[in-house]
C-alpha cells in the first residue's frame, strides 16, 4: 500500500472525524448536508455498488445503506474503518489507499473520493487516485470527487479569527501561491492540497473521465457568523442550502465555498 504522510495519519489517528459533519466543526453539518442533497441527485436509483474511498467514519456510506446501496468503505486509517462498520452494519470496510484500489476493472456503479485529494500534494497521486477510480467503474459509472478550494483557508481562519497569528499567514500565504498547505501551528488543518476549480476539472479530465461538472458544496453559506444559532433554526437551515445551491454552478462563485464536488463520468 503507498504511504500516508505520517502528519495526516496522526491528525485523523486522534479520531475527532467522526463528529466533525455533526457539528464538530463549525460549518460541517452543512457540507454533509449539501453533499447529501448532490449524491441524491447524480446518483442513480439504489441499489447501487458503490466504493467509498477514503470513506472516513463512514457517515455517508451509512446513510447510503439506509437508501439501500451496497457500500465498501475503504480508508488508510484502521479506526475509521472499524468506526465506518459500526455506522450501520451493512458498511463494510477495508485498510487501503486511494492510489491502490483491490477492486477489479469495471466493477462498481459509482465511486466516492470525498476525501482523497485533500490530502495528496503531489498531482501526481492525486492522478493515480482519479485513474484507479476510473479503472473500478463500470462504463458510465459515477465518479464524486471533493476538493478543499483553494483559498478555503484563508476565509475559514479569517471568520475564526485566526489570521492575525504570526504563525498562521505564512501557511495561508504558501497555500493560496501553491495549493500546498503544510499546517504546522497549533491548531490548524494538517498537510493538504487546496485546488483551484479549473484545476479540479484538468485533472478529473486527465485520469479520462468525462461529463465533468465542478459544484461549490457550501456555497456563501460557511462564511456566515453565528453559525451554529442560524443552522439550528429551521428557515436559517434552509436559507443557507438554498443560497448554496442557487450559486452552485457559478463559475465567479466557486472559489468562495469551502469544498468543491467533481461529478463526472467513466467511459462508456
Amino acid at each position: 500500500m503507498p504511504e500516508l504522510d505520517e502528519a495526516v495519519r496522526k491528525y485523523y489517528e486522534r479520531g475527532r472525524e467522526v463528529d466533525r459533519l455533526q457539528g464538530g466543526l463549525r460549518t460541517g453539518p452543512l457540507e454533509f448536508a449539501r453533499t447529501k442533497q448532490l449524491l441524491e441527485r447524480f446518483l442513480p436509483a439504489a441499489p447501487l455498488d458503490i466504493l467509498d474511498v477514503g470513506g472516513g467514519p463512514g457517515a455517508y456510506a451509512a446513510w447510503l445503506c439506509d437508501r439501500g446501496d451496497r457500500v465498501h468503505v475503504v480508508d488508510p486509517i484502521p479506526l475509521h474503518v472499524e468506526q465506518a462498520r459500526a455506522a450501520n452494519p451493512r458498511v463494510t470496510g477495508e485498510v487501503g489507499d486511494a492510489r491502490d484500489l483491490h477492486h477489479e476493472d469495471g466493477s462498481v456503479d459509482a465511486v466516492l473520493l470525498l476525501g482523497p485529494l485533500y490530502h495528496l500534494v503531489d498531482p501526481a497521486d492525486r492522478l493515480q487516485a482519479l485513474a484507479e477510480a476510473r479503472r473500478v467503474l463500470r462504463p458510465g459509472g459515477i465518479l464524486m470527487a471533493a476538493a478543499i478550494s483553494r483559498f478555503a483557508g484563508l476565509l475559514d481562519l479569517l471568520v475564526g479569527e485566526l489570521l492575525h497569528e504570526p504563525d498562521v499567514r505564512p501557511v495561508v500565504a504558501a497555500a493560496i501561491e501553491t495549493g500546498a498547505f503544510l499546517g504546522t501551528a497549533d491548531g490548524l488543518f494538517t498537510t493538504a492540497y487546496f485546488h483551484l476549480p479549473r484545476d479540479l476539472r484538468a485533472e478529473v479530465a486527465a485520469a479520462g473521465f468525462s461529463a465533468i461538472q465542478i459544484l461549490s458544496v457550501e456555497g456563501p453559506g460557511f462564511l456566515v457568523a453565528d453559525f451554529e444559532r442560524r443552522w439550528a433554526d429551521p428557515v436559517q437551515r434552509e436559507t443557507m442550502l438554498w443560497a448554496a445551491e442557487v450559486v452552485e454552478a457559478e463559475p465567479e462563485m466557486l472559489a468562495a465555498s469551502s469544498h468543491l464536488l467533481a461529478v463526472a463520468a467513466a467511459p462508456a
